[in-house]
């Protein structure tokens, strides 16, 4: 008699020297309590410290040098141990055969020594470390991009991709708004609209993760009727140029990615780069822009606008004052298209 082939478990996954493992089931998670960047990479460098007895009820123990990256000091590794701490996690699983929400935290009790060398012990805790003996889903993430990535939104679009990447016969997902809004880790009631949340998350986490990753991504919206309420995350493998290109940019220096990035896609679509004062730096609006807009354009979605102010802006000569120049555009676009 044949025996059944057997599961491959995601503890059996080995990290490496250049990548580690984050279980699938932690990638795909809805976060009751929103995490940051920072927050995201030091539990990853977590996992993969425990990663040998990972299911195992004991304590791991690392060195604060290795969590805290290009910083100097500890100040914001006690803070992420906090916030992981007081995070809750909704997990998708299935208990008796039946589709479950699970509801965990992601770290449990630890300590931490004062010295800035010092070491942070910690524990994983029980219904985590279960979930985590039963997955047979993983990411394989490299070191490198986690690193290069600068927002919580491309990380987290990254782990996405790289869970689901090696799957046969898939090469595309479907989220509800809502569902990825929540796996993003999206704040309550910010980017409740779907312009808002392409503009600010999902435009620049896209454009991060294909300049860096092996991939290339789409996330392309879904209508019923006249409003966005899905979107299909779409991906496939670079071919060997591509891949190359990211690892040229790897090595590259962090100054002018982003230009460079922006070149990059205007000579892929036919057009002039983009002027560099439109830039998010280069042309950043005041906080008292957006609110004179909300008061003088009630009703209106000023991202939006400013998403369309900056498209039209990008074939003419830089302003002088970019703040009295959105909001002349905006007084145009409200008469154009009244609500």
């Amino acid at each position: 008699m044949t025996k059944p082939p057997r599961t491959y478990r995601t503890l059996d996954a080995r990290p490496s020297g250049d990548s580690l493992i984050k279980p699938g089931e932690l990638v795909d998670v809805v976060e009751v309590t929103p995490l940051t960047l920072a927050d995201r990479r030091i539990y990853n460098l977590l996992l993969e410290n425990a990663w040998d007895a990972i299911d195992k009820p004991v304590t791991h123990v690392i060195a604060k040098t290795l969590l805290r990256g290009s910083h100097n000091s500890n100040d914001r590794i006690g803070a992420s141990v906090e916030r992981l701490m007081s995070a809750i996690v909704k997990v998708e699983v299935v208990w008796d055969g039946e589709p479950a929400i699970e509801r965990v935290q992601l770290l449990g009790g630890n300590i931490e020594t004062l010295r800035s060398d010092g070491l942070l012990e910690y524990e994983i805790p029980s219904r985590l470390r279960k979930i985590i003996r039963n997955s047979t889903v993983f990411a394989r993430l490299q070191r490198e991009v986690m690193f290069a990535l600068t927002s919580k939104y491309a990380l987290t679009l990254y782990e996405m991709v790289q869970k689901r990447g090696n799957l046969r016969w898939r090469a595309s997902d479907r989220f509800t708004l809502e569902e990825l809004r929540g796996i993003l880790g999206v704040p309550k009631g910010k980017l409740t609209s779907w312009s808002n949340l392409k503009l600010r998350a999902i435009e620049p986490a896209v454009a991060e993760v294909n300049q860096l990753s092996d991939y290339v991504v789409e996330i392309a919206p879904i209508k019923t009727g006249r409003r966005v309420t899905h979107v299909e995350l779409r991906w496939w493998k670079k071919d060997g140029e591509g891949q190359g290109a990211a690892e040229r940019e790897l090595a590259s220096s962090r100054v002018g990615r982003e230009q460079r990035r922006k070149e990059a896609e205007a000579e892929a679509d036919g057009l002039k780069p983009r002027p560099a004062w439109l830039d998010a730096k280069g042309a950043s609006l005041q906080t008292t822009t957006y609110e004179t807009a909300r008061l003088r354009f009630p009703g209106y979605d000023i991202y939006f606008v400013e998403a369309e102010w900056r498209a039209w802006a990008a074939t003419r000569e830089a302003p002088r004052d970019a703040d009295a120049a959105f909001l002349a555009f905006f007084r145009t676009y409200a008469e154009r298209h009244p609500l």
